[in-house]
């Protein structure tokens, strides 16, 4: 007889059916509960940058690039205009001082120094026509004194003699005032014509005066103008080399126009063009550094020019000691511009990562190198080099410092 046997409801199968629903529950529990939620983004690891982050110096500088230029640039401007009739040298010549560099020619200006130069001959020879009428006037003068002394003695005689006479009754008392007033009357003409001598003298000295400044200043102007005629002969004021000349022959010449510049090759300095961010930090007598043929060189601010041209201004640094030996004008160098003093800081290298978050976040790989995790931060200040680390970071962290443009702001970078 067959005995009917009975299904147990725990039996293997099922057991292992609820152990597999309850490991799976479990499992979506655990990932509901504790897993990473946050976007991640999968990276290849070789095709970023990551950087350390570490203590050290962090030096307030910029590099900037300068140009060699003479240490002293000498304009050579036309003093008198003209047209260029003769060109001596070339640009890129070397010169000695007094050295002739190009010839003008101006007609009008030849012409009044022949002007000026006749009236010179005109006012000698009024001078001395003057003097000679005044010599003659003299001895006029004095003649006709001479003549009124003879007849003064004379009547001055007749009257002395008359007078014994009249009180002798000889001769008669008209006869007597007579003589008396002619007397007189010569006397007064020899007062009234040494008054006129005296005035004709101090006529004649004024004249005389006045003709030899007139004289003098017409000299004078004519040794300007000859001064200005041999300035038509443009001459080099110092030694060096004639590095630009802008004119040729038959071109016209206005006065005061640059036709070229002397350089002196005596010393150098150089010119850089620095961003106009640091405007207001770049003043006389910062230092700086110029490296060249493996040597550094201390140099020196000397000059800012604020003016401001696409962006960028320009300042002049002079060497404070030696000059380097085989820099040429017009030579370029990279230049290291302090800006500051050192100070210990925490320093993140630079990276295009700054462009992408504008130094407020990083990507921070974390211990195992599995993944890099985004973190705020907050920077200071920049050289060439480094950023300035104030917040956020600790050295020894490695921190992606390539570009972030295609993560797409992800939470969490996966390697």
């Amino acid at each position: 007889m067959d005995r009917k046997i009975e299904k147990r409801f725990w039996n293997k199968k099922r057991i292992l059916m609820i152990s597999g629903g309850a490991l799976i529950a479990l499992l979506l529990l655990y990932t509901l509960i504790f897993a990473d939620h946050r976007a991640s983004l999968n990276v290849e690891k070789d095709k970023i940058t990551i950087s350390a982050v570490k203590k050290g110096t962090f030096d307030v500088y910029i590099a900037v690039t300068a140009v060699v230029m003479p240490l002293k640039t000498i304009r050579l401007d036309a003093i008198e205009g003209g047209y260029v009739s003769r060109k001596y040298l070339e640009g890129g010549s070397m010169v000695k001082a007094g050295d002739s560099i190009l010839k003008l020619d101006n007609q009008h200006m030849q012409m009044q120094f022949v002007t000026q130069e006749t009236e010179i001959y005109r006012l000698q020879n009024d001078l001395q026509n003057t003097r000679l009428k005044i010599r003659q006037d003299r001895f006029s003068m004095q003649q006709a004194i001479y003549d009124y002394d003879a007849k003064i003695a004379a009547a001055q005689d007749l009257y002395d003699r008359n007078k014994q006479l009249v009180d002798e009754k000889i001769v008669s008392r008209q006869e007597f005032n007579k003589n008396k007033i002619e007397l007189e009357g010569l006397v007064k003409q020899r007062n009234i014509q040494l008054e006129s001598q005296r005035y004709q003298e101090e006529n004649a000295k004024m004249q005389i005066s006045q003709l030899e400044g007139t004289l003098a200043r017409t000299q004078r102007n004519l040794t300007l103008m000859k001064e200005n005629l041999n300035s038509l002969i443009v001459r080099a004021p110092v030694s060096g080399q004639l590095s630009s000349i802008d004119v040729e022959v038959g071109s016209s010449i206005q006065a005061g126009q640059n036709i070229g510049q002397i350089d002196d090759l005596n010393g150098f300095k150089l010119r850089a063009d620095i961003d106009e961010h640091y405007v207001s930090q770049v003043f006389a007598g910062l230092k700086a550094t110029f490296e060249f043929d493996g040597k550094s060189y201390e140099m020196v601010v000397t000059k800012v020019y604020p003016e401001v041209k696409n962006g960028r201004f320009q300042a002049d640094m002079n060497f404070e000691k030696t000059t380097p030996e085989g820099i040429r004008r017009g030579q370029s160098s990279p230049i290291r511009l302090v800006l500051g003093k050192s100070a210990e800081a925490l320093l993140l290298p630079l990276g295009g990562f700054f462009s992408d978050t504008g130094g407020n976040w990083v990507y921070v790989v974390d211990r195992g190198g599995k993944k890099a995790i985004k973190r705020n931060i907050t920077l200071g200040r920049k050289n060439p080099l480094y950023f300035e680390v104030l917040d956020g970071l600790q050295p020894g962290d490695q921190v992606i410092t390539s570009s972030y443009e295609n993560f797409g702001n992800k939470d969490v970078l996966v390697f």
